[in-house]
Formats: structure tokens, sequence, C-alpha cells
């Protein structure tokens, strides 16, 4: 195939989704989750750095999950106008950017341009992804690509473990700059891939050009709602110790003129019209949210105690829920294979209530070997639920919706981690003590008993998706 060409068959061999059309979009949706992990390694150099709090490092954190949690839908409703391969690639460029800019910041505030705009970009990645594969299969008729899918998931699983111990290999060898300088060569190697494998768009339709046209096509006035409602939301909870009341309240007004707003726009942001309609897409957010919230409430919550309460060196902890990865890319490539959806939600719903319920029973003297057992069995949820509910959401959706479907079920996920953080930050009063790890246990329980409820009471999930 020409680069950039397009196609309407497989390739030679047979194949509808040779490896080199999937891989851009597995690199590309991958740089999300590398770099929501990849910078807690340097934290403490950067504010021995800039001789700033080391709280007030954290916003860099919080910068791309809150950027994401915004941008990944209206990154679907982008590729919609423009097509997904065009967003892509400027996802890609705005990455290479921030890389640039981070590795040069001459101040804190510009390390925060940096990681606003890592958010912005690594954003399109999974939307664009999820609608050039929709096209395609679409195209070929060959349902749903379940093992796509799992490559989809997988990458996102691993290259999430693996930034930590790269972000601590960087940082030893070239300084805290390196974690903001390697989306340079990322971004870049990105762009060359997609160019050369990804099959070009169709021309943006002329009407586009007029006068009105782009803002109706694109509803800025609901992507603006959208974000408020987000963003008020997520700061809101940053500090539930100490709520700021108004906000919750600006996020609760925001929330209620989206609605009215989207239910009169000819070409809404968010349909709130097909949601009302598709129970059970907004059931697949549902879960998504919950058992997010639980599985972050292990990485941050059951790391933190390793640390802490354990007492075990940031390696050890880290090497402790490595094998977390290897478990969910198993379960992930065998969920995949045949898009099973309910029984992986049944056993991931199943695992968590399990893992709480064990994780009541850990303290300062459980042996090292059963710590990490219990981290395998963590490893399950991983692998069994973001596949199940990735070919939930995909069957759910036409294509025309699939792009910013797929934003909405990572903005799911952001939240997840954002409610795990604020839960901590009231659990955790001062250090990761076992009687507060007993109350995350009990808290991830529930929430494995409120998804197993959800998932046992909703006939509409399927035993595998289709389309």
């Amino acid at each position: 195939m020409a680069p950039g060409s397009d196609a309407s068959a497989p390739e030679p061999g047979g194949r509808a989704f040779p490896a080199r059309f999937v891989a851009p979009l597995v690199w590309g949706a991958a740089l999300n989750p590398i770099n929501s992990s990849i910078l807690a390694t340097s934290l403490v150099a950067i504010a021995t750095a800039f001789d700033v709090p080391p709280g007030r490092t954290a916003t860099l954190v919080a910068a791309v999950y809150v950027t994401s949690a915004v941008a990944q839908p209206a990154a679907g409703k982008l590729a919609v106008a423009f097509g997904p391969r065009r967003v892509f690639l400027a996802g890609l460029g705005v990455v290479t950017v921030a890389g640039v800019i981070g590795a040069l910041a001459p101040a804190f505030g510009w390390l925060i341009v940096s990681r606003v705009l890592i958010g912005l970009g690594t954003a399109v990645g999974n939307p664009t992804a999820m609608m050039l594969i929709r096209r395609r299969a679409d195209r070929l008729g060959t349902g749903v690509p379940g093992p796509v899918l799992g490559a989809m998931s997988i990458a996102a699983q691993v290259t999430a473990a693996l930034g930590l111990p790269l972000g601590g290999v960087l940082v030893g060898l070239w300084g805290w700059r390196a974690v903001f300088a390697v989306n340079l060569p990322l971004g870049v190697i990105g762009i060359l891939l997609a160019l050369a494998w990804v099959p070009r768009d169709e021309p943006i339709p002329a009407g586009l050009r007029e006068p009105g046209a782009l803002a109706r096509a694109l509803d800025p006035a609901g992507i603006a709602l959208f974000a408020g409602t987000i963003v008020a939301l997520i700061v809101f909870l940053q500090d539930v110790r100490n709520p700021t009341w108004w906000l919750l309240g600006l996020s609760i007004v925001c929330a209620a003129a989206l609605v009215v707003w989207e239910r009169r726009s000819p070409d809404p942001f968010l349909d709130v019209r097909m949601l009302a309609r598709n129970g059970p897409l907004v059931r697949t957010y549902t879960r998504q949210f919950l058992t997010q919230t639980a599985m972050y409430l292990v990485l941050y919550g059951y790391v933190q105690w390793l640390e802490q309460g354990r007492g075990l060196a940031a390696s050890a902890a880290g090497l402790v829920l490595l094998p977390m990865t290897a478990v969910g890319a198993i379960g992930s490539a065998l969920v995949s294979r045949k898009a099973l959806v309910r029984g992986p939600l049944v056993a991931s719903a199943l695992v968590v209530l399990a893992g709480g319920l064990v994780l009541l029973a850990v303290d300062g003297t459980t042996p090292l070997w059963a710590l990490v057992a219990l981290s395998l069995l963590f490893g399950l949820v991983t692998g069994l639920t973001g596949v199940a509910n990735q070919a939930a959401m995909y069957a759910q959706t036409d294509a025309a919706g699939i792009g910013v479907a797929a934003g909405l079920l990572r903005t799911s996920t952001n939240l997840g981690a954002i409610a795990s953080s604020a839960a901590l930050g009231f659990v955790f009063t001062s250090a990761a003590s076992d009687a507060g790890l007993h109350t995350v246990a009990l808290l991830i329980a529930g929430l494995g008993a409120l998804v197993l409820a959800l998932v046992l009471a909703d006939r509409r999930i399927p035993r595998r998706a289709s389309v």
C-alpha cells in the first residue's frame, strides 16, 4: 500500500487489520497512559529544581487527567468534522511540541503548560483510533474486531505500568527534563507511522468552509459547558476534606445548562437524547467508572501502604505490583479473541469484591509472597474489565458516534482516578496505616458488590459483542 493511501479490502494475506495499520493506532493511544505515570519519579527533583513545595508538583499530574477528561470526547467530535487521521496527526504534533516546552522550561509554570498540552495531544489517540478501526471494520464487514480492541487495551495497561520504571531510568540517566523530552521522539515516531500506514481521510466537506459551519459542526458551547462540568467537579474532589461547595454548585449548573443546550442543538457535542435512549451505553460508562475507581484505589492506595505501612522501598513497591501488568495483558488477550462481554464483567466484579475482602486481612506482618499474590488477583480485573467494556461500547454505538463515545469511556476512567484520589485523601490523613488500608479495602469490596449487582441485573449485557 502506498503511504497514507486508503484501502477497501484486506491486505495481501487476507488480514483485515494488518499490523502496520494497527501499530500507529496502538502507539498513539498508549501515549496518554504512559504520560499519566511517567512523571511520578521526577516530582521530587522538579520541586527541588524550581524551589516549589512538593504538594504543588501534584498539579503536573492532575493537569493531564483533567485536560484528558475533557479533551477525549472533544477529540471524537473534531474527528467527525475533520477526519480521524488529521486529528490523530495534529494530536501527535501537539505532544511533540509539549515535549520540547517541558524539556526547555525555564520556570515551573512552563511545566504546567507542557503537561496541559500533553493532556490535549495524547487525548486524541484513543477516540481517533477507535473511529479508524470502526470505519475499516464496517467497510470490510468484519464485525467487532476483538483482537484489535484487545491490543489497544493491552497497550494501555502495559504502558501505564511501564511509566514508573521508565521514568525512574530517564531521571537517573538524564535528569527530570528527560521525562518531558521523551515525548519528542514518541511524537515524531507516531507521526511517521501514521503518515506511512494510516489511510488518508476523505476531503473536508466544502460546507465546513462556509461562515458559521465549523462552529455548528463542533458545538463549542456544548464543549465549554462539558468542560465546566468536569473541571469544576474534579477540582472540588481534589480536597473533599475541606470542600469548596461553590465548585460543586458550578458543576451542577454547568451540567444542567449542558443538557438544556444539547437538547436544542442540531448537531450536539454530547447527544443527550441518544444517551437517554441508550441505557446500555450509559450503564457501560457507569461500570467503567466504578471499576476504575476501585482499581485506582488499589494502584494508589495499596502502593502508598506498601511504602509507608509495610516499609518497602519505592522500587520494591513497584515490583510488587508489576505482575498485575502481565496478568492483565493475558486476560485481555483471552477475552478479546471472542469479544466476550458478560462473563468477564461478572468475573471482574467478583474479583474486585474478593480482593477487597482479602485486603482486610493484610497488615504490616503479611509476607511478601502474599502481597504479590494479591496484586496478581487484582491484575485479573484490569484484563477483564477494560476489554469487555470497550467491546460493549463499540457494539452500543454507531460509526458516526464512536469517537465521542470512546472519548467518554476514557473520561469515565479519568474520573475514576480522580474519585479514588479524593477518597484516599480523606482516608489517609497523615500516613497510609493498616487501619486506613482496611478502610480502603471496604471501599473496594463495596464497589465490587455494586458493580456485580449492576451486571447481574442488566439483562441487556450480551454474552459477546456484535454489530
